[in-house]
């Protein structure tokens, strides 16, 4: 049986109420035993009390200040303590527990994984974020404490689950699978005038807003090449990426003597996070199981990189490493999250981006002095600013 002391950061989002579905299903199947430390969530005060109602944590974090008197009112009588704000949400992270899920979206999770990072415990990582803004500080940090990170990403967590760890050097190439999204075959024209509900409709995956953009733009597979060369040690050009738009192979690793592993399973984000939870065993739960005669035939293509340029925009930022890979992720959140509320078209998501990267480099944007986590969010602030002047200038320009 799996026991664990578990606390999940972000617990309304997508993946961590999948965490929660996955710890209800294994205690009702009798394979699993979960105390619950703390949960934290966004404005969706409701889901966070019922969240908290089932689960009886010590301590229950809304992001939202204002929403913190909802919280108490909704708790009150359960004698679960409550607290709100960024604050909050880090000191949440630092609670004694053998298995935290950091699964809160965006920039905004990078400073409760950091603190996560240094509490001993098994950090299951769902924020790209923190990978890609500071990952090799990231990852000694866990070490460091004698804890372990386990990727959530499913082509992330393929990858863990076949890379020969104790022997990197068998290995050649990572192949990231990307599902090509929903102008996996639509033409540069056609993506010009694409709107949000378009491009948030993936063919695959059901996922937040923001990802389902970077999905459409491969801005996605971007982050994960970045993602993957700190996690697995590998330089850019040993990783590539292969479209496949069934999603059954998740990633793969070629080892040196030319045997390829593949991981494949239906695409449910479940299956990489009770990898994660219940690592180094597995853990039982009504997984959606392959019916490979019934899927008849898998199928590959390259990435189109004149059509999706924020894949070359991410090697770039690889090669160059320091801060750009954090000034890419940050023109990347606010160039989405403008196209989502119609500011911006698609086709400008990599031009902001792109033109973000080359503005940063000739201010010579660095990392500055202090921990690796408050340097990432520095750079980041300011990349944010230099995006959204951009971004007006484009407003301005139409």
């Amino acid at each position: 049986m799996i026991r664990r002391r578990v606390t999940v950061l972000g617990s309304t989002g997508s993946v961590g109420s999948s965490t929660l579905d996955l710890m209800d299903k294994a205690e009702a199947s009798g394979t699993g035993a979960f105390e619950v430390e703390a949960l934290t969530g966004g404005a969706n005060i409701a889901r966070l009390a019922e969240q908290a109602k089932r689960w009886k944590p010590k301590l229950a974090v809304t992001a939202d200040p204002v929403r913190l008197h909802d919280l108490r009112d909704a708790l009150a009588g359960t004698g679960i303590e409550t607290a709100a704000g960024e604050g909050a949400i880090v000191e949440a992270a630092t609670r004694p527990s053998d298995w935290i899920m950091a699964s809160i979206v965006g920039a905004a999770g990078l400073k409760s994984a950091w603190a996560a990072a240094d509490t001993g415990a098994i950090l299951a990582l769902a924020n790209k974020e923190s990978l890609v803004c500071c990952g090799p500080a990231l990852i000694e940090r866990v070490g460091r404490a004698g804890g372990k990170l386990i990727p959530v990403d499913s082509e992330h967590s393929a990858i863990f689950q076949v890379f020969p760890a104790e022997a990197p050097e068998r290995v050649s190439k990572l192949v990231l699978t990307a599902s090509g999204g929903p102008f996996r075959q639509v033409s540069r024209e056609r993506m010009a005038s694409a709107t949000p509900e378009q491009a948030v409709a993936h063919p695959n995956w059901s996922m937040g807003a923001k990802i389902s953009v970077d999905s459409a733009t491969m801005a996605n597979k971007g982050l994960e090449m970045i993602e993957a060369a700190y996690l697995f040690g590998m330089p850019e050009d040993r990783i590539d990426v292969v479209v496949h738009p069934e999603s059954i192979i998740h990633s793969l690793v070629e080892y040196v003597d030319g045997s390829t592993l593949a991981q494949m399973g239906a695409p449910d984000m479940r299956t990489p996070i009770a990898c994660a939870l219940a690592w180094p065993e597995r853990i039982a739960w009504p997984a959606p199981r392959l019916d490979l005669p019934a899927l008849g035939r898998l199928t590959f293509e390259a990435p189109d990189v004149e059509r999706f340029p924020a894949l070359d925009l991410a090697r770039q930022v690889l090669k160059s490493g320091g801060a750009a890979p954090a000034v890419f992720n940050a023109a990347n959140e606010v160039a989405a999250f403008a196209f989502l509320d119609r500011k911006l078209a698609f086709l400008n998501i990599a031009a902001v981006v792109a033109e973000t990267l080359e503005r940063a480099t000739k201010a010579g944007m660095v990392f500055g002095s202090g921990d690796a986590c408050g340097a990432a969010l520095s750079v980041d602030a300011e990349a944010r600013q230099m995006a959204r002047s951009i971004i007006a200038g484009l407003a301005n320009a139409a």
